[in-house]
């Protein structure tokens, strides 16, 4: 009798997350493309009241910071060919 039960809940969990995976509520133009938007956003966002308007500085600090890394990446790379050994920290490296 439990095995039936079992048996039942697991079939019925089965059915229920399938239909759960088939409808996802949106009409995708492709696959993939599922983005609708909701009625009143405009076509072009800059200047519209949805406009982040982002500051330039702080969209430039990853790109600097990523400059500054690969500097002393090319150090340590530079210090571990001269002497076959790996220093972590650049201003150890002389």
């Amino acid at each position: 009798m439990k095995k039936m039960l079992l048996i039942n809940a697991g079939v019925v969990l089965a059915a229920l997350s399938y239909s759960a995976i088939a409808y996802d509520g949106q009409n995708c133009s492709e696959p993939g493309v599922c983005w609708e938007p909701k009625p009143g956003y405009p076509d072009k966002v800059a200047g519209s009241k949805y406009d982040p308007k982002h500051d330039v500085n702080e969209l430039n600090k990853q790109s600097q910071s990523v400059v500054e890394m690969e500097a002393r990446n090319k150090k340590r790379q530079e210090h571990l060919a001269k002497t076959g050994k790996f220093v972590y920290d650049v201003d150890d490296i002389e």
